[in-house]
């Protein structure tokens, strides 16, 4: 499958800046094979374009050899729209530009950036983007763009097509196109003549036949991305603004987005929300027109399965729990204002109104932020909870759809229906009432040589409902393939053959995303289908939604969790089949882009919906590398701890005092001779080594808590001229008259997460055994907490504790931070401020959701503090940022450049845990040190109380 030397990557080598950026390895290939949806296509080749020149190039080279192109962003389109079997033109790495305009009125952005990324940059100003899709954290503004993205509560009032200001496009001739330009429609004339004219000419034809203008109105009288956006030939005169709008919801088959200005809708900062349930979808689709005149701003439906299902979720409330659900329904209410007496009002008087619908229970509407969360979490990650939950070896397949809101029962009612007749089981139904636009899921075995009969027939009965009822059979997700063959049937074929032409006249030679938007091939919607072969527990129930991906530190140098498991996915496959050839080859290209460079810091799960942790397959995995020989010397490791950090501080000592060019030589002739992922890599900003952990002990009866400090005080010595986190933190609890105490075997005793990063499990069980012991005794039996100094530490024992025997279960672990702000600072003085903090809140932090916290603490010592807001793992990752230097770097790639771009506005920098530290230093060339660093210098008394060993 590897096709690095064919003459069409040549030619699209020789259109990159970078021939680097051309990818045609057997990994590169299949890794981008798969995207959310139900479809699977293999590219030719894989390009990650870097600029709006380059893709007009690209063009150029996909025209001369004669090879489709398309275009890949978040990849979590869910009709099959963003994948090929040409090339594919990866446009998320370098495309990630937010520029804000008006102060916040709109705002100017690259195809790359997550909706999520702009509403952060937009938050300062109290604005935000009008598409607000569930999958905000993943989506980006070329997908939303491109789809017509609307979501939750935007409608059709401030959707991308609504809230679309101007465009820079590439098309397929190679002609760049800025739509704000003042000369943009003369520019558009004397460039693309035949283009210009056509759109002249159709606009024409459908002002001039009243019947074809009835038709368009109707259809886009509700959410509608069915086809090309026929609307835009109604709404603009001007031809440069019509292909502008027809661009939006085309799918990457007219056109490249290099750029997008959008305008913004304000921030609705105060909110009321419920979660309403009802005896059966009756009563929830009949209570809306009541429901909607009060003024919600979402409505979101969830039927009988979804409510099971959401029973699931660990973030369901009690009345959730406790519903004994038989035919009922919910639905999902939010009111928005902008201050808290105007939303008050509103869901007062909505109460009578709610009072009256029949309502399960009291219908209450709260402000409370966890609540609140918690519901949205729900709505948000219901999709991949019920795929998540599907039976082995199936695929999801999640429909979208929309009637006229009176119609949207008997729609509800005849899909259960249809359910029931094809003998689909367990399928839910969900979606935004407030617009008649519903999702419904269900599960299939697809791909292979799994008969489709029954899913087609399914789909021509859904087909004739939806139409039947007045309805589109899309309505925010795209046409994607799925639905392609079907457009002619809901528009007729006149306006058919008007989207026909439109494609005509764009992209002549019909090369971007053939079979996306329009297919003549009826039965287009049965090929190229995923299946999903069973592979590994721990990864069986990801649906490749892709959430993960922007919180993965590899995501810019190797794989994405996602990818990872794709390609375990795509070896099964390859070893089932018998192609051993393929198979080694991914087995060979996995152990580096899969296993050596996953940071396996759990960020994954954390933006998981069904809570897949990438990292435990890749700990199995790492294991399993390492063989015998490596799992044996972990183990004698753990049976010398304090032997084993004790030199590796001498050995940083040493370091530190010969000259750099000698340790340098020395240590990259070690790595090639021996092995890159088993000698760290030394570089010259790293400390001298650290001092070996003290034992302290006191009174039983006096001891507030007992101490743990992380080993990797003693690995890597403090920033010059700080205190290091340890000192720091025995200096405080002792000015606040707290009293610490330390287990027994102090120097010999560690976290583990040296030892379950690496799925070395003979160590990390030796190691727990010393542990969990010690820390019992020391805690009387788990009466006193246990406090750890680096935050990775302190999961790392929590880990330890919950995997442990039951009768450590006893155990509580505090993080330092947490500790000093509850216990500490309160019994403390500030006495100097620091003045500008930039704070990197590390992921084992995010994981135990201690951010808040650390941000409350940097405020008490420093006059501001900045997290920035491209802030993320820094993939140092214990060893991988001394193994792999390289994901360090690209991890941190785009925070260091936020921070560079703020000059010296920053007078400390600030993290909590050691090696995170490193790796900030690394990337940013500023002194990064324990947060607990900087309270202990803010609180140090004048003139007197200095620093005590």
């Amino acid at each position: 499958m590897t096709v690095d030397d064919t003459p069409l990557m040549t030619t699209l080598r020789e259109a990159v800046a970078d021939p680097r950026n051309v990818r045609g390895r057997a990994t590169d290939l299949l890794a981008y094979s798969h995207d959310a949806s139900h479809f699977a296509l293999t590219p030719r080749a894989v390009v990650l374009a870097s600029s709006a020149a380059e893709i007009g190039r690209l063009f150029a080279a996909a025209g001369g050899s004669r090879v489709p192109l398309a275009f890949r962003s978040g990849g979590t389109s869910l009709s099959g729209q963003a994948g090929t079997d040409g090339i594919l033109v990866d446009t998320r790495r370098h495309f990630r530009d937010i520029e804000v305009l008006d102060e916040g009125g709109r705002v100017r952005v690259g195809p790359g950036a997550t909706v999520r990324q702009v509403n952060a940059r937009l938050a300062r100003w109290g604005r935000r983007l009008g598409p607000d899709p569930a999958s905000d954290s993943a989506c980006t503004l070329g997908g939303v763009v491109a789809n017509n993205s609307s979501g939750m509560s935007c409608g059709t009032a401030a959707n991308s097509y609504a809230t679309l200001d101007s465009l820079v496009l590439v098309l397929p001739s190679g002609t760049e196109i800025d739509t704000a330009a003042a000369d943009a429609d003369e520019r558009l004339r004397h460039l693309e003549p035949a283009l210009y004219a056509g759109l002249s000419r159709l606009r024409e034809r459908v002002l001039g036949r009243p019947e074809l203008r009835a038709r368009i109105e109707q259809q886009f009288a509700i959410k509608n991305t069915m086809g090309y956006g026929l609307n835009s030939l109604l709404d603009h005169s001007r031809p440069v603004d019509i292909l502008a709008h027809l661009i939006v919801g085309s799918e990457g088959t007219l056109a490249f987005i290099a750029s997008v200005v959008m305008r913004t809708v304000p921030v609705l900062p105060h909110a009321r929300t419920g979660l309403l349930f009802f005896d059966d979808l009756a009563a929830a689709t009949g209570a809306l027109p009541e429901l909607v005149a009060t003024g919600p701003a979402t409505v979101e439906l969830l039927d009988a399965t979804a409510l099971r299902v959401a029973q699931r979720d660990p973030a369901a409330d009690g009345m959730l729990r406790r519903l004994r659900v038989d035919h009922h329904a919910a639905l999902l209410v939010e009111y928005q204002a902008d201050t808290a007496d105007a939303v008050d009002d509103l869901s007062k008087a909505a109460q009578a109104s709610l009072r009256r619908l029949g309502v399960d229970g009291e219908p209450a509407l709260t402000a409370d932020p966890a609540t609140r969360a918690a519901y949205w979490h729900i709505r948000k990650g219901l999709y991949a909870m019920v795929a998540g939950a599907r039976p082995p070896g199936t695929t999801a397949l999640l429909e979208d759809v929309v009637v006229p809101v009176p119609e949207l029962l008997p729609t509800c009612e005849e899909l259960t229906r249809l359910f029931a007749r094809h003998d689909y089981r367990d399928s839910v139904i969900f979606g935004h009432a407030k617009d008649g636009n519903i999702h419904f899921m269900l599960t299939e075995r697809l791909g292979g040589d799994a008969p489709l009969d029954r899913f087609a027939r399914f789909t021509d009965d859904m087909v004739e409902l939806i139409l039947r009822r007045g309805g589109s059979l899309k309505a925010e997700h795209g046409t994607g393939r799925m639905m392609a063959p079907f457009v002619r049937r809901q528009y007729g074929a006149e306006l058919y053959e008007i989207m026909r032409e439109i494609k005509r006249l764009c992209d002549p030679d019909g090369l971007l995303n053939p079979g996306v938007v329009l297919a003549d091939q009826q039965d287009a919607h049965l090929h190229h289908l995923k299946s999903s072969p069973e592979v590994e527990q721990e990864v069986d129930r990801c649906v490749e939604c892709g959430f993960c991906e922007p919180v993965c530190p590899s995501r810019d140098l190797t794989t994405t969790p996602r990818q990872r498991i794709v390609l375990r996915r795509e070896y099964e496959r390859a070893r089932a089949a018998g192609d051993t050839e393929l198979a080694d080859r991914l087995r060979a290209e996995y152990a580096y882009d899969g296993v050596d460079t996953c940071a396996v810091d759990g960020m994954c799960q954390t933006a998981c919906p069904v809570l897949i942790n990438t990292g435990d397959l890749v700990k199995r995995l790492r294991a399993e590398q390492a063989g015998r020989a490596g799992a044996a010397g972990w183990a004698a490791a753990a049976r010398h701890w304090d032997v084993t950090t004790r030199s590796a501080s001498a050995a940083l000592t040493t370091a530190r005092r010969l000259p750099t060019s000698a340790v340098a030589g020395a240590n990259r002739l070690a790595r090639r001779l021996l092995d890159e992922d088993a000698v760290p890599l030394w570089s010259p900003e790293l400390p001298g080594g650290g001092r070996r952990r003290a034992s302290v002990e006191a009174e039983a009866d006096a001891v507030d808590a007992v101490l743990f400090p992380s080993c990797t005080g003693t690995m890597f010595g403090p920033v010059q001229d700080s205190p290091g986190v340890d000192r720091a933190l025995r200096n405080l609890c002792r000015r606040a008259g707290v009293t610490l105490s330390t287990p027994a075997g102090l120097p010999g005793l560690c976290c583990g997460t040296p030892w379950r990063s690496k799925g070395m499990t003979s160590g990390y069980a030796h190691m727990a055994g010393r542990v969990l012991p010690a820390l019992w005794e020391a805690t009387r039996a788990g009466r006193l907490p246990v406090v750890s100094d680096a935050s990775s530490c302190s999961e790392g024992l929590r880990h330890m504790i919950e995997e442990g025997p039951s009768r450590y279960s006893g155990l509580r672990v505090l993080d330092a931070v947490v500790f000093v702000a509850e216990r500490v600072l309160p019994r403390l003085t500030v006495v100097r401020r620091t003045e500008h903090v930039a704070l990197h809140p590390t992921c084992s932090a995010s994981r135990m959701g201690m951010t808040g916290v650390l941000r409350t603490v940097a405020e008490s010592i420093a006059r501001s503090v900045t997290v920035p807001e491209s802030w993320g793992c820094c993939g140092f990752a214990g060893d991988r940022g001394l193994l792999h230097p390289e994901l360090t770097a690209a991890a941190t790639a785009p925070q260091a450049a936020e921070l560079a771009a703020r000059g010296d506005e920053f007078t400390a920098y600030a993290s909590c845990n050691r090696t995170c530290e490193l790796g900030m230093t690394r990337a940013t060339g500023k002194p990064y040190r324990h947060l607990l660093e900087l309270v202990e210098h803010a609180t140090r008394p004048v003139g007197g109380d200095g620093l005590q060993q």
